[in-house]
């Protein structure tokens, strides 16, 4: 009788875990070093900590999007777009709470040079600051007389210059956002911290997404999401850091990969959110400054964005769908993202 009991019990938690989707059933390496994390290109070795792993700390989001690192406060602020909130996790008691709802469907975060929260809001088309006191300061709502798409990722220069990437996704229909015509070009915009005012820094990407700065901030990497394959292009920096020219194509994603987010080491090395198309592209891929691929992270979900954190930069925080990832690396990011 027991000895049924016990395989009727096993066969119920098989089927259980056969049942389960694939993101609840996974679990952390028990091995050092993690196979998760592969190395494609000899290069990419020395960022690999050998007794790390990829951790994940935390779940139940429909769709992560746009963390930012607070390291005064030793905490981590994300976007769940469509459940219009936006998440925190403390590094000190591991714990998670609600940061702010609603949130107008935010997507991309980041902080400007003063150390406040820029956040690009889907639902009401603009991007915003919050302030030291909690206020909310709007930084672009319109172009040229006419709203916003629907502002998507973020990063701040040393200037204090905000550059913000704007294509039409939250305004495609109700689950991101709320639909409404596209009245204006998917640009990409710079936000001049003097005049206060918007200008468009290029305009031929077709449905930009994920950018970030070249460590010297003489590059600005922008995802062209509208392109098939997607692509990375590279944009040369000019007239005192105002202005982009070229845009040629850095990277090509294979048919299947889909880039999202990005953000820069210190080195140069891109570090792009991946996934959709084949499950084995999930997560993370790391190229150098020349588009090289040479590091890959494997994640059980599609990586949307991701930044650098922790107490010297040197944690790697990854949105999975539905799920946050972190990973130790040899190395940091740049300030800005």
């Amino acid at each position: 009788m027991i000895r049924r009991d016990l395989a009727a019990a096993a066969s119920a938690i098989a089927t259980l875990l056969i049942a389960a989707p694939a993101e609840a059933q996974w679990q952390p390496s028990q091995r050092y070093p993690d196979p998760a994390i592969r190395i494609l290109d000899p290069s990419f070795s020395k960022y690999r900590l050998n007794l790390a792993k990829v951790e994940k700390i935390a779940s139940g989001m429909r769709w992560s999007e746009g963390p930012v690192w607070f390291g005064d406060g030793r905490y981590l602020v994300w976007s769940d777009i469509p459940n219009n909130r936006l998440m925190k996790w403390d590094e000190e008691t591991e714990t998670v709470s609600v940061f702010r709802k609603p949130a107008n469907n935010s997507n991309g975060n980041t902080r400007d040079r003063q150390g406040r929260l820029l956040t690009c809001e889907h639902d009401s088309r603009r991007v915003t600051r919050t302030e030291y006191d909690g206020s909310i300061t709007v930084i672009a709502d319109s172009y040229d007389g006419k709203p916003l798409n629907s502002p998507n990722d973020i990063v701040c220069k040393s200037d204090g210059s905000i550059w913000f990437t704007d294509p039409p996704f939250g305004i495609l229909g109700f689950y991101e956002g709320h639909s409404a015509p596209i009245e204006l070009p998917t640009n990409v915009y710079r936000w001049d911290p003097v005049t206060k005012t918007l200008a468009v820094v290029a305009g031929d990407v077709k449905r930009p997404n994920g950018l970030a700065f070249s460590p010297d901030e003489m590059k600005l990497y922008v995802v062209e999401a509208g392109a098939t394959p997607r692509v990375i292009r590279s944009f040369d920096v000019v007239n005192g850091g105002k202005e982009l020219t070229g845009g040629s194509t850095l990277v090509t994603a294979e048919p299947d990969g889909t880039p999202d987010g990005l953000r820069v080491d210190v080195d140069g090395n891109l570090w792009v959110g991946w996934g959709m198309g084949k499950e084995g592209l999930d997560g993370v891929s790391v190229f150098n400054a020349q588009g090289t691929l040479i590091g890959r992270i494997d994640l059980p979900e599609r990586c949307a964005n991701l930044c650098f954190g922790g107490r010297h930069r040197n944690r790697l925080f990854m949105c999975g769908s539905t799920s946050i990832y972190s990973l130790f690396v040899n190395t940091q990011g740049v300030p800005g993202g």
